[in-house]
């Protein structure tokens, strides 16, 4: 027994590490794309390569994947993940890489308040300790009234809000609907409500931009497919701090590609982030597993965040 959750464990930290290089290409092909495209754009070549990529996962279960009863559900998260994917690829396009993928961190900080005012769920003071640390980081990086401070941050800081609504969404659809199905269904309506946005800055994309494109759709399937992959061998407090692998692959990348410094608030903001992400991440696996073995703890409103 002992050796296959070693083994799990092993696959999982592999397929983590897979999932953070191929999000991590996948930036760098949007913001490569971004020398002619716009992002909303961008947004949608992203979607509708995405979608073509994840069409095995419609040929391995059917049409019957799209059955639900939850379609308004999906329609509306998908609205506020389109609303938040706009944001995030503005950002990457107009910020520093390593800035705006360090404030897309703070997503986790989002989720733990709206968990509370949406699902009524019961955060303790070490849990709300952390998440005030994990908002000083973004302080930090964001730099408000300083000559450092620029509006495309707080569309940064917008977009890991909206994708802490988007996270709290799931957790409804997650209960009835399979996981398969939810990305199908996300990527199948993201193609038309990126499409709208997408419109009044069409401009047809050279050969080197369209292979941009269809890289960061191709890139962005196939890493969520080994992120959800990782976490169904371990437990989520073991193996997403791995994610933040991006951080320091990216600024790398973003060094040697566009010539992009990691500024010293960048990288002391994001410290505290990833620290303050990791104790909430630690947490809520603690609690998920004292609720399945105290009785006590099982009879309270379903939560698995403290």
């Amino acid at each position: 027994m002992a050796e296959a959750e070693a083994k799990n464990l092993q696959q999982a930290v592999l397929l983590m590490l897979g999932s953070a290089v191929l999000f991590s290409m996948m930036v760098i092909t949007i913001r490569l794309a971004s020398s002619e495209l716009h992002p909303f754009q961008i947004a949608f070549f992203r979607n509708f390569f995405g979608l073509i990529f994840a069409l095995p996962i419609l040929l391995t279960h059917g049409l019957g994947i799209l059955r639900t009863a939850k379609l308004r559900l999906y329609v509306l998260r998908c609205a506020i993940g389109i609303a938040s994917m706009l944001c995030g690829f503005w950002a990457l396009v107009n910020l520093p890489l390593a800035q705006a993928v360090a404030l897309s961190y703070s997503t986790p900080l989002f989720v733990t308040i709206f968990a509370v005012l949406i699902l009524n769920e019961v955060v303790r003071a070490r849990r709300w300790s952390a998440v005030a640390i994990g908002f000083v980081g973004v302080l930090i990086i964001v730099q408000p009234g300083t000559d450092s401070f620029t509006f495309g941050s707080l569309i940064a800081v917008l977009a890991a809000v909206l994708s802490g609504i988007v996270a709290v969404s799931i957790k409804f659809l997650s209960r009835t609907e399979a996981p398969d199905a939810i990305v199908f269904y996300t990527t199948l309506l993201w193609v038309p409500m990126s499409l709208g946005p997408a419109l009044p800055f069409w401009q047809w994309p050279s050969l080197t931009v369209w292979l941009w494109v269809a890289l960061a759709g191709a890139f962005g399937t196939f890493a969520h497919q080994l992120w959800t992959r990782a976490l169904k061998r371990a437990d989520a407090s073991l193996i997403s701090p791995i994610s933040f692998v991006q951080l320091p692959i990216i600024a790398l990348l973003a060094w040697l590609i566009f010539g992009e410094a990691v500024g010293l608030a960048t990288a002391l903001g994001s410290i505290l982030i990833f620290g303050a992400t990791v104790y909430i991440a630690h947490r809520e696996a603690r609690l998920a597993r004292r609720a399945v073995t105290d009785p006590d703890i099982g009879s309270e409103p379903p939560t698995a965040m403290r």
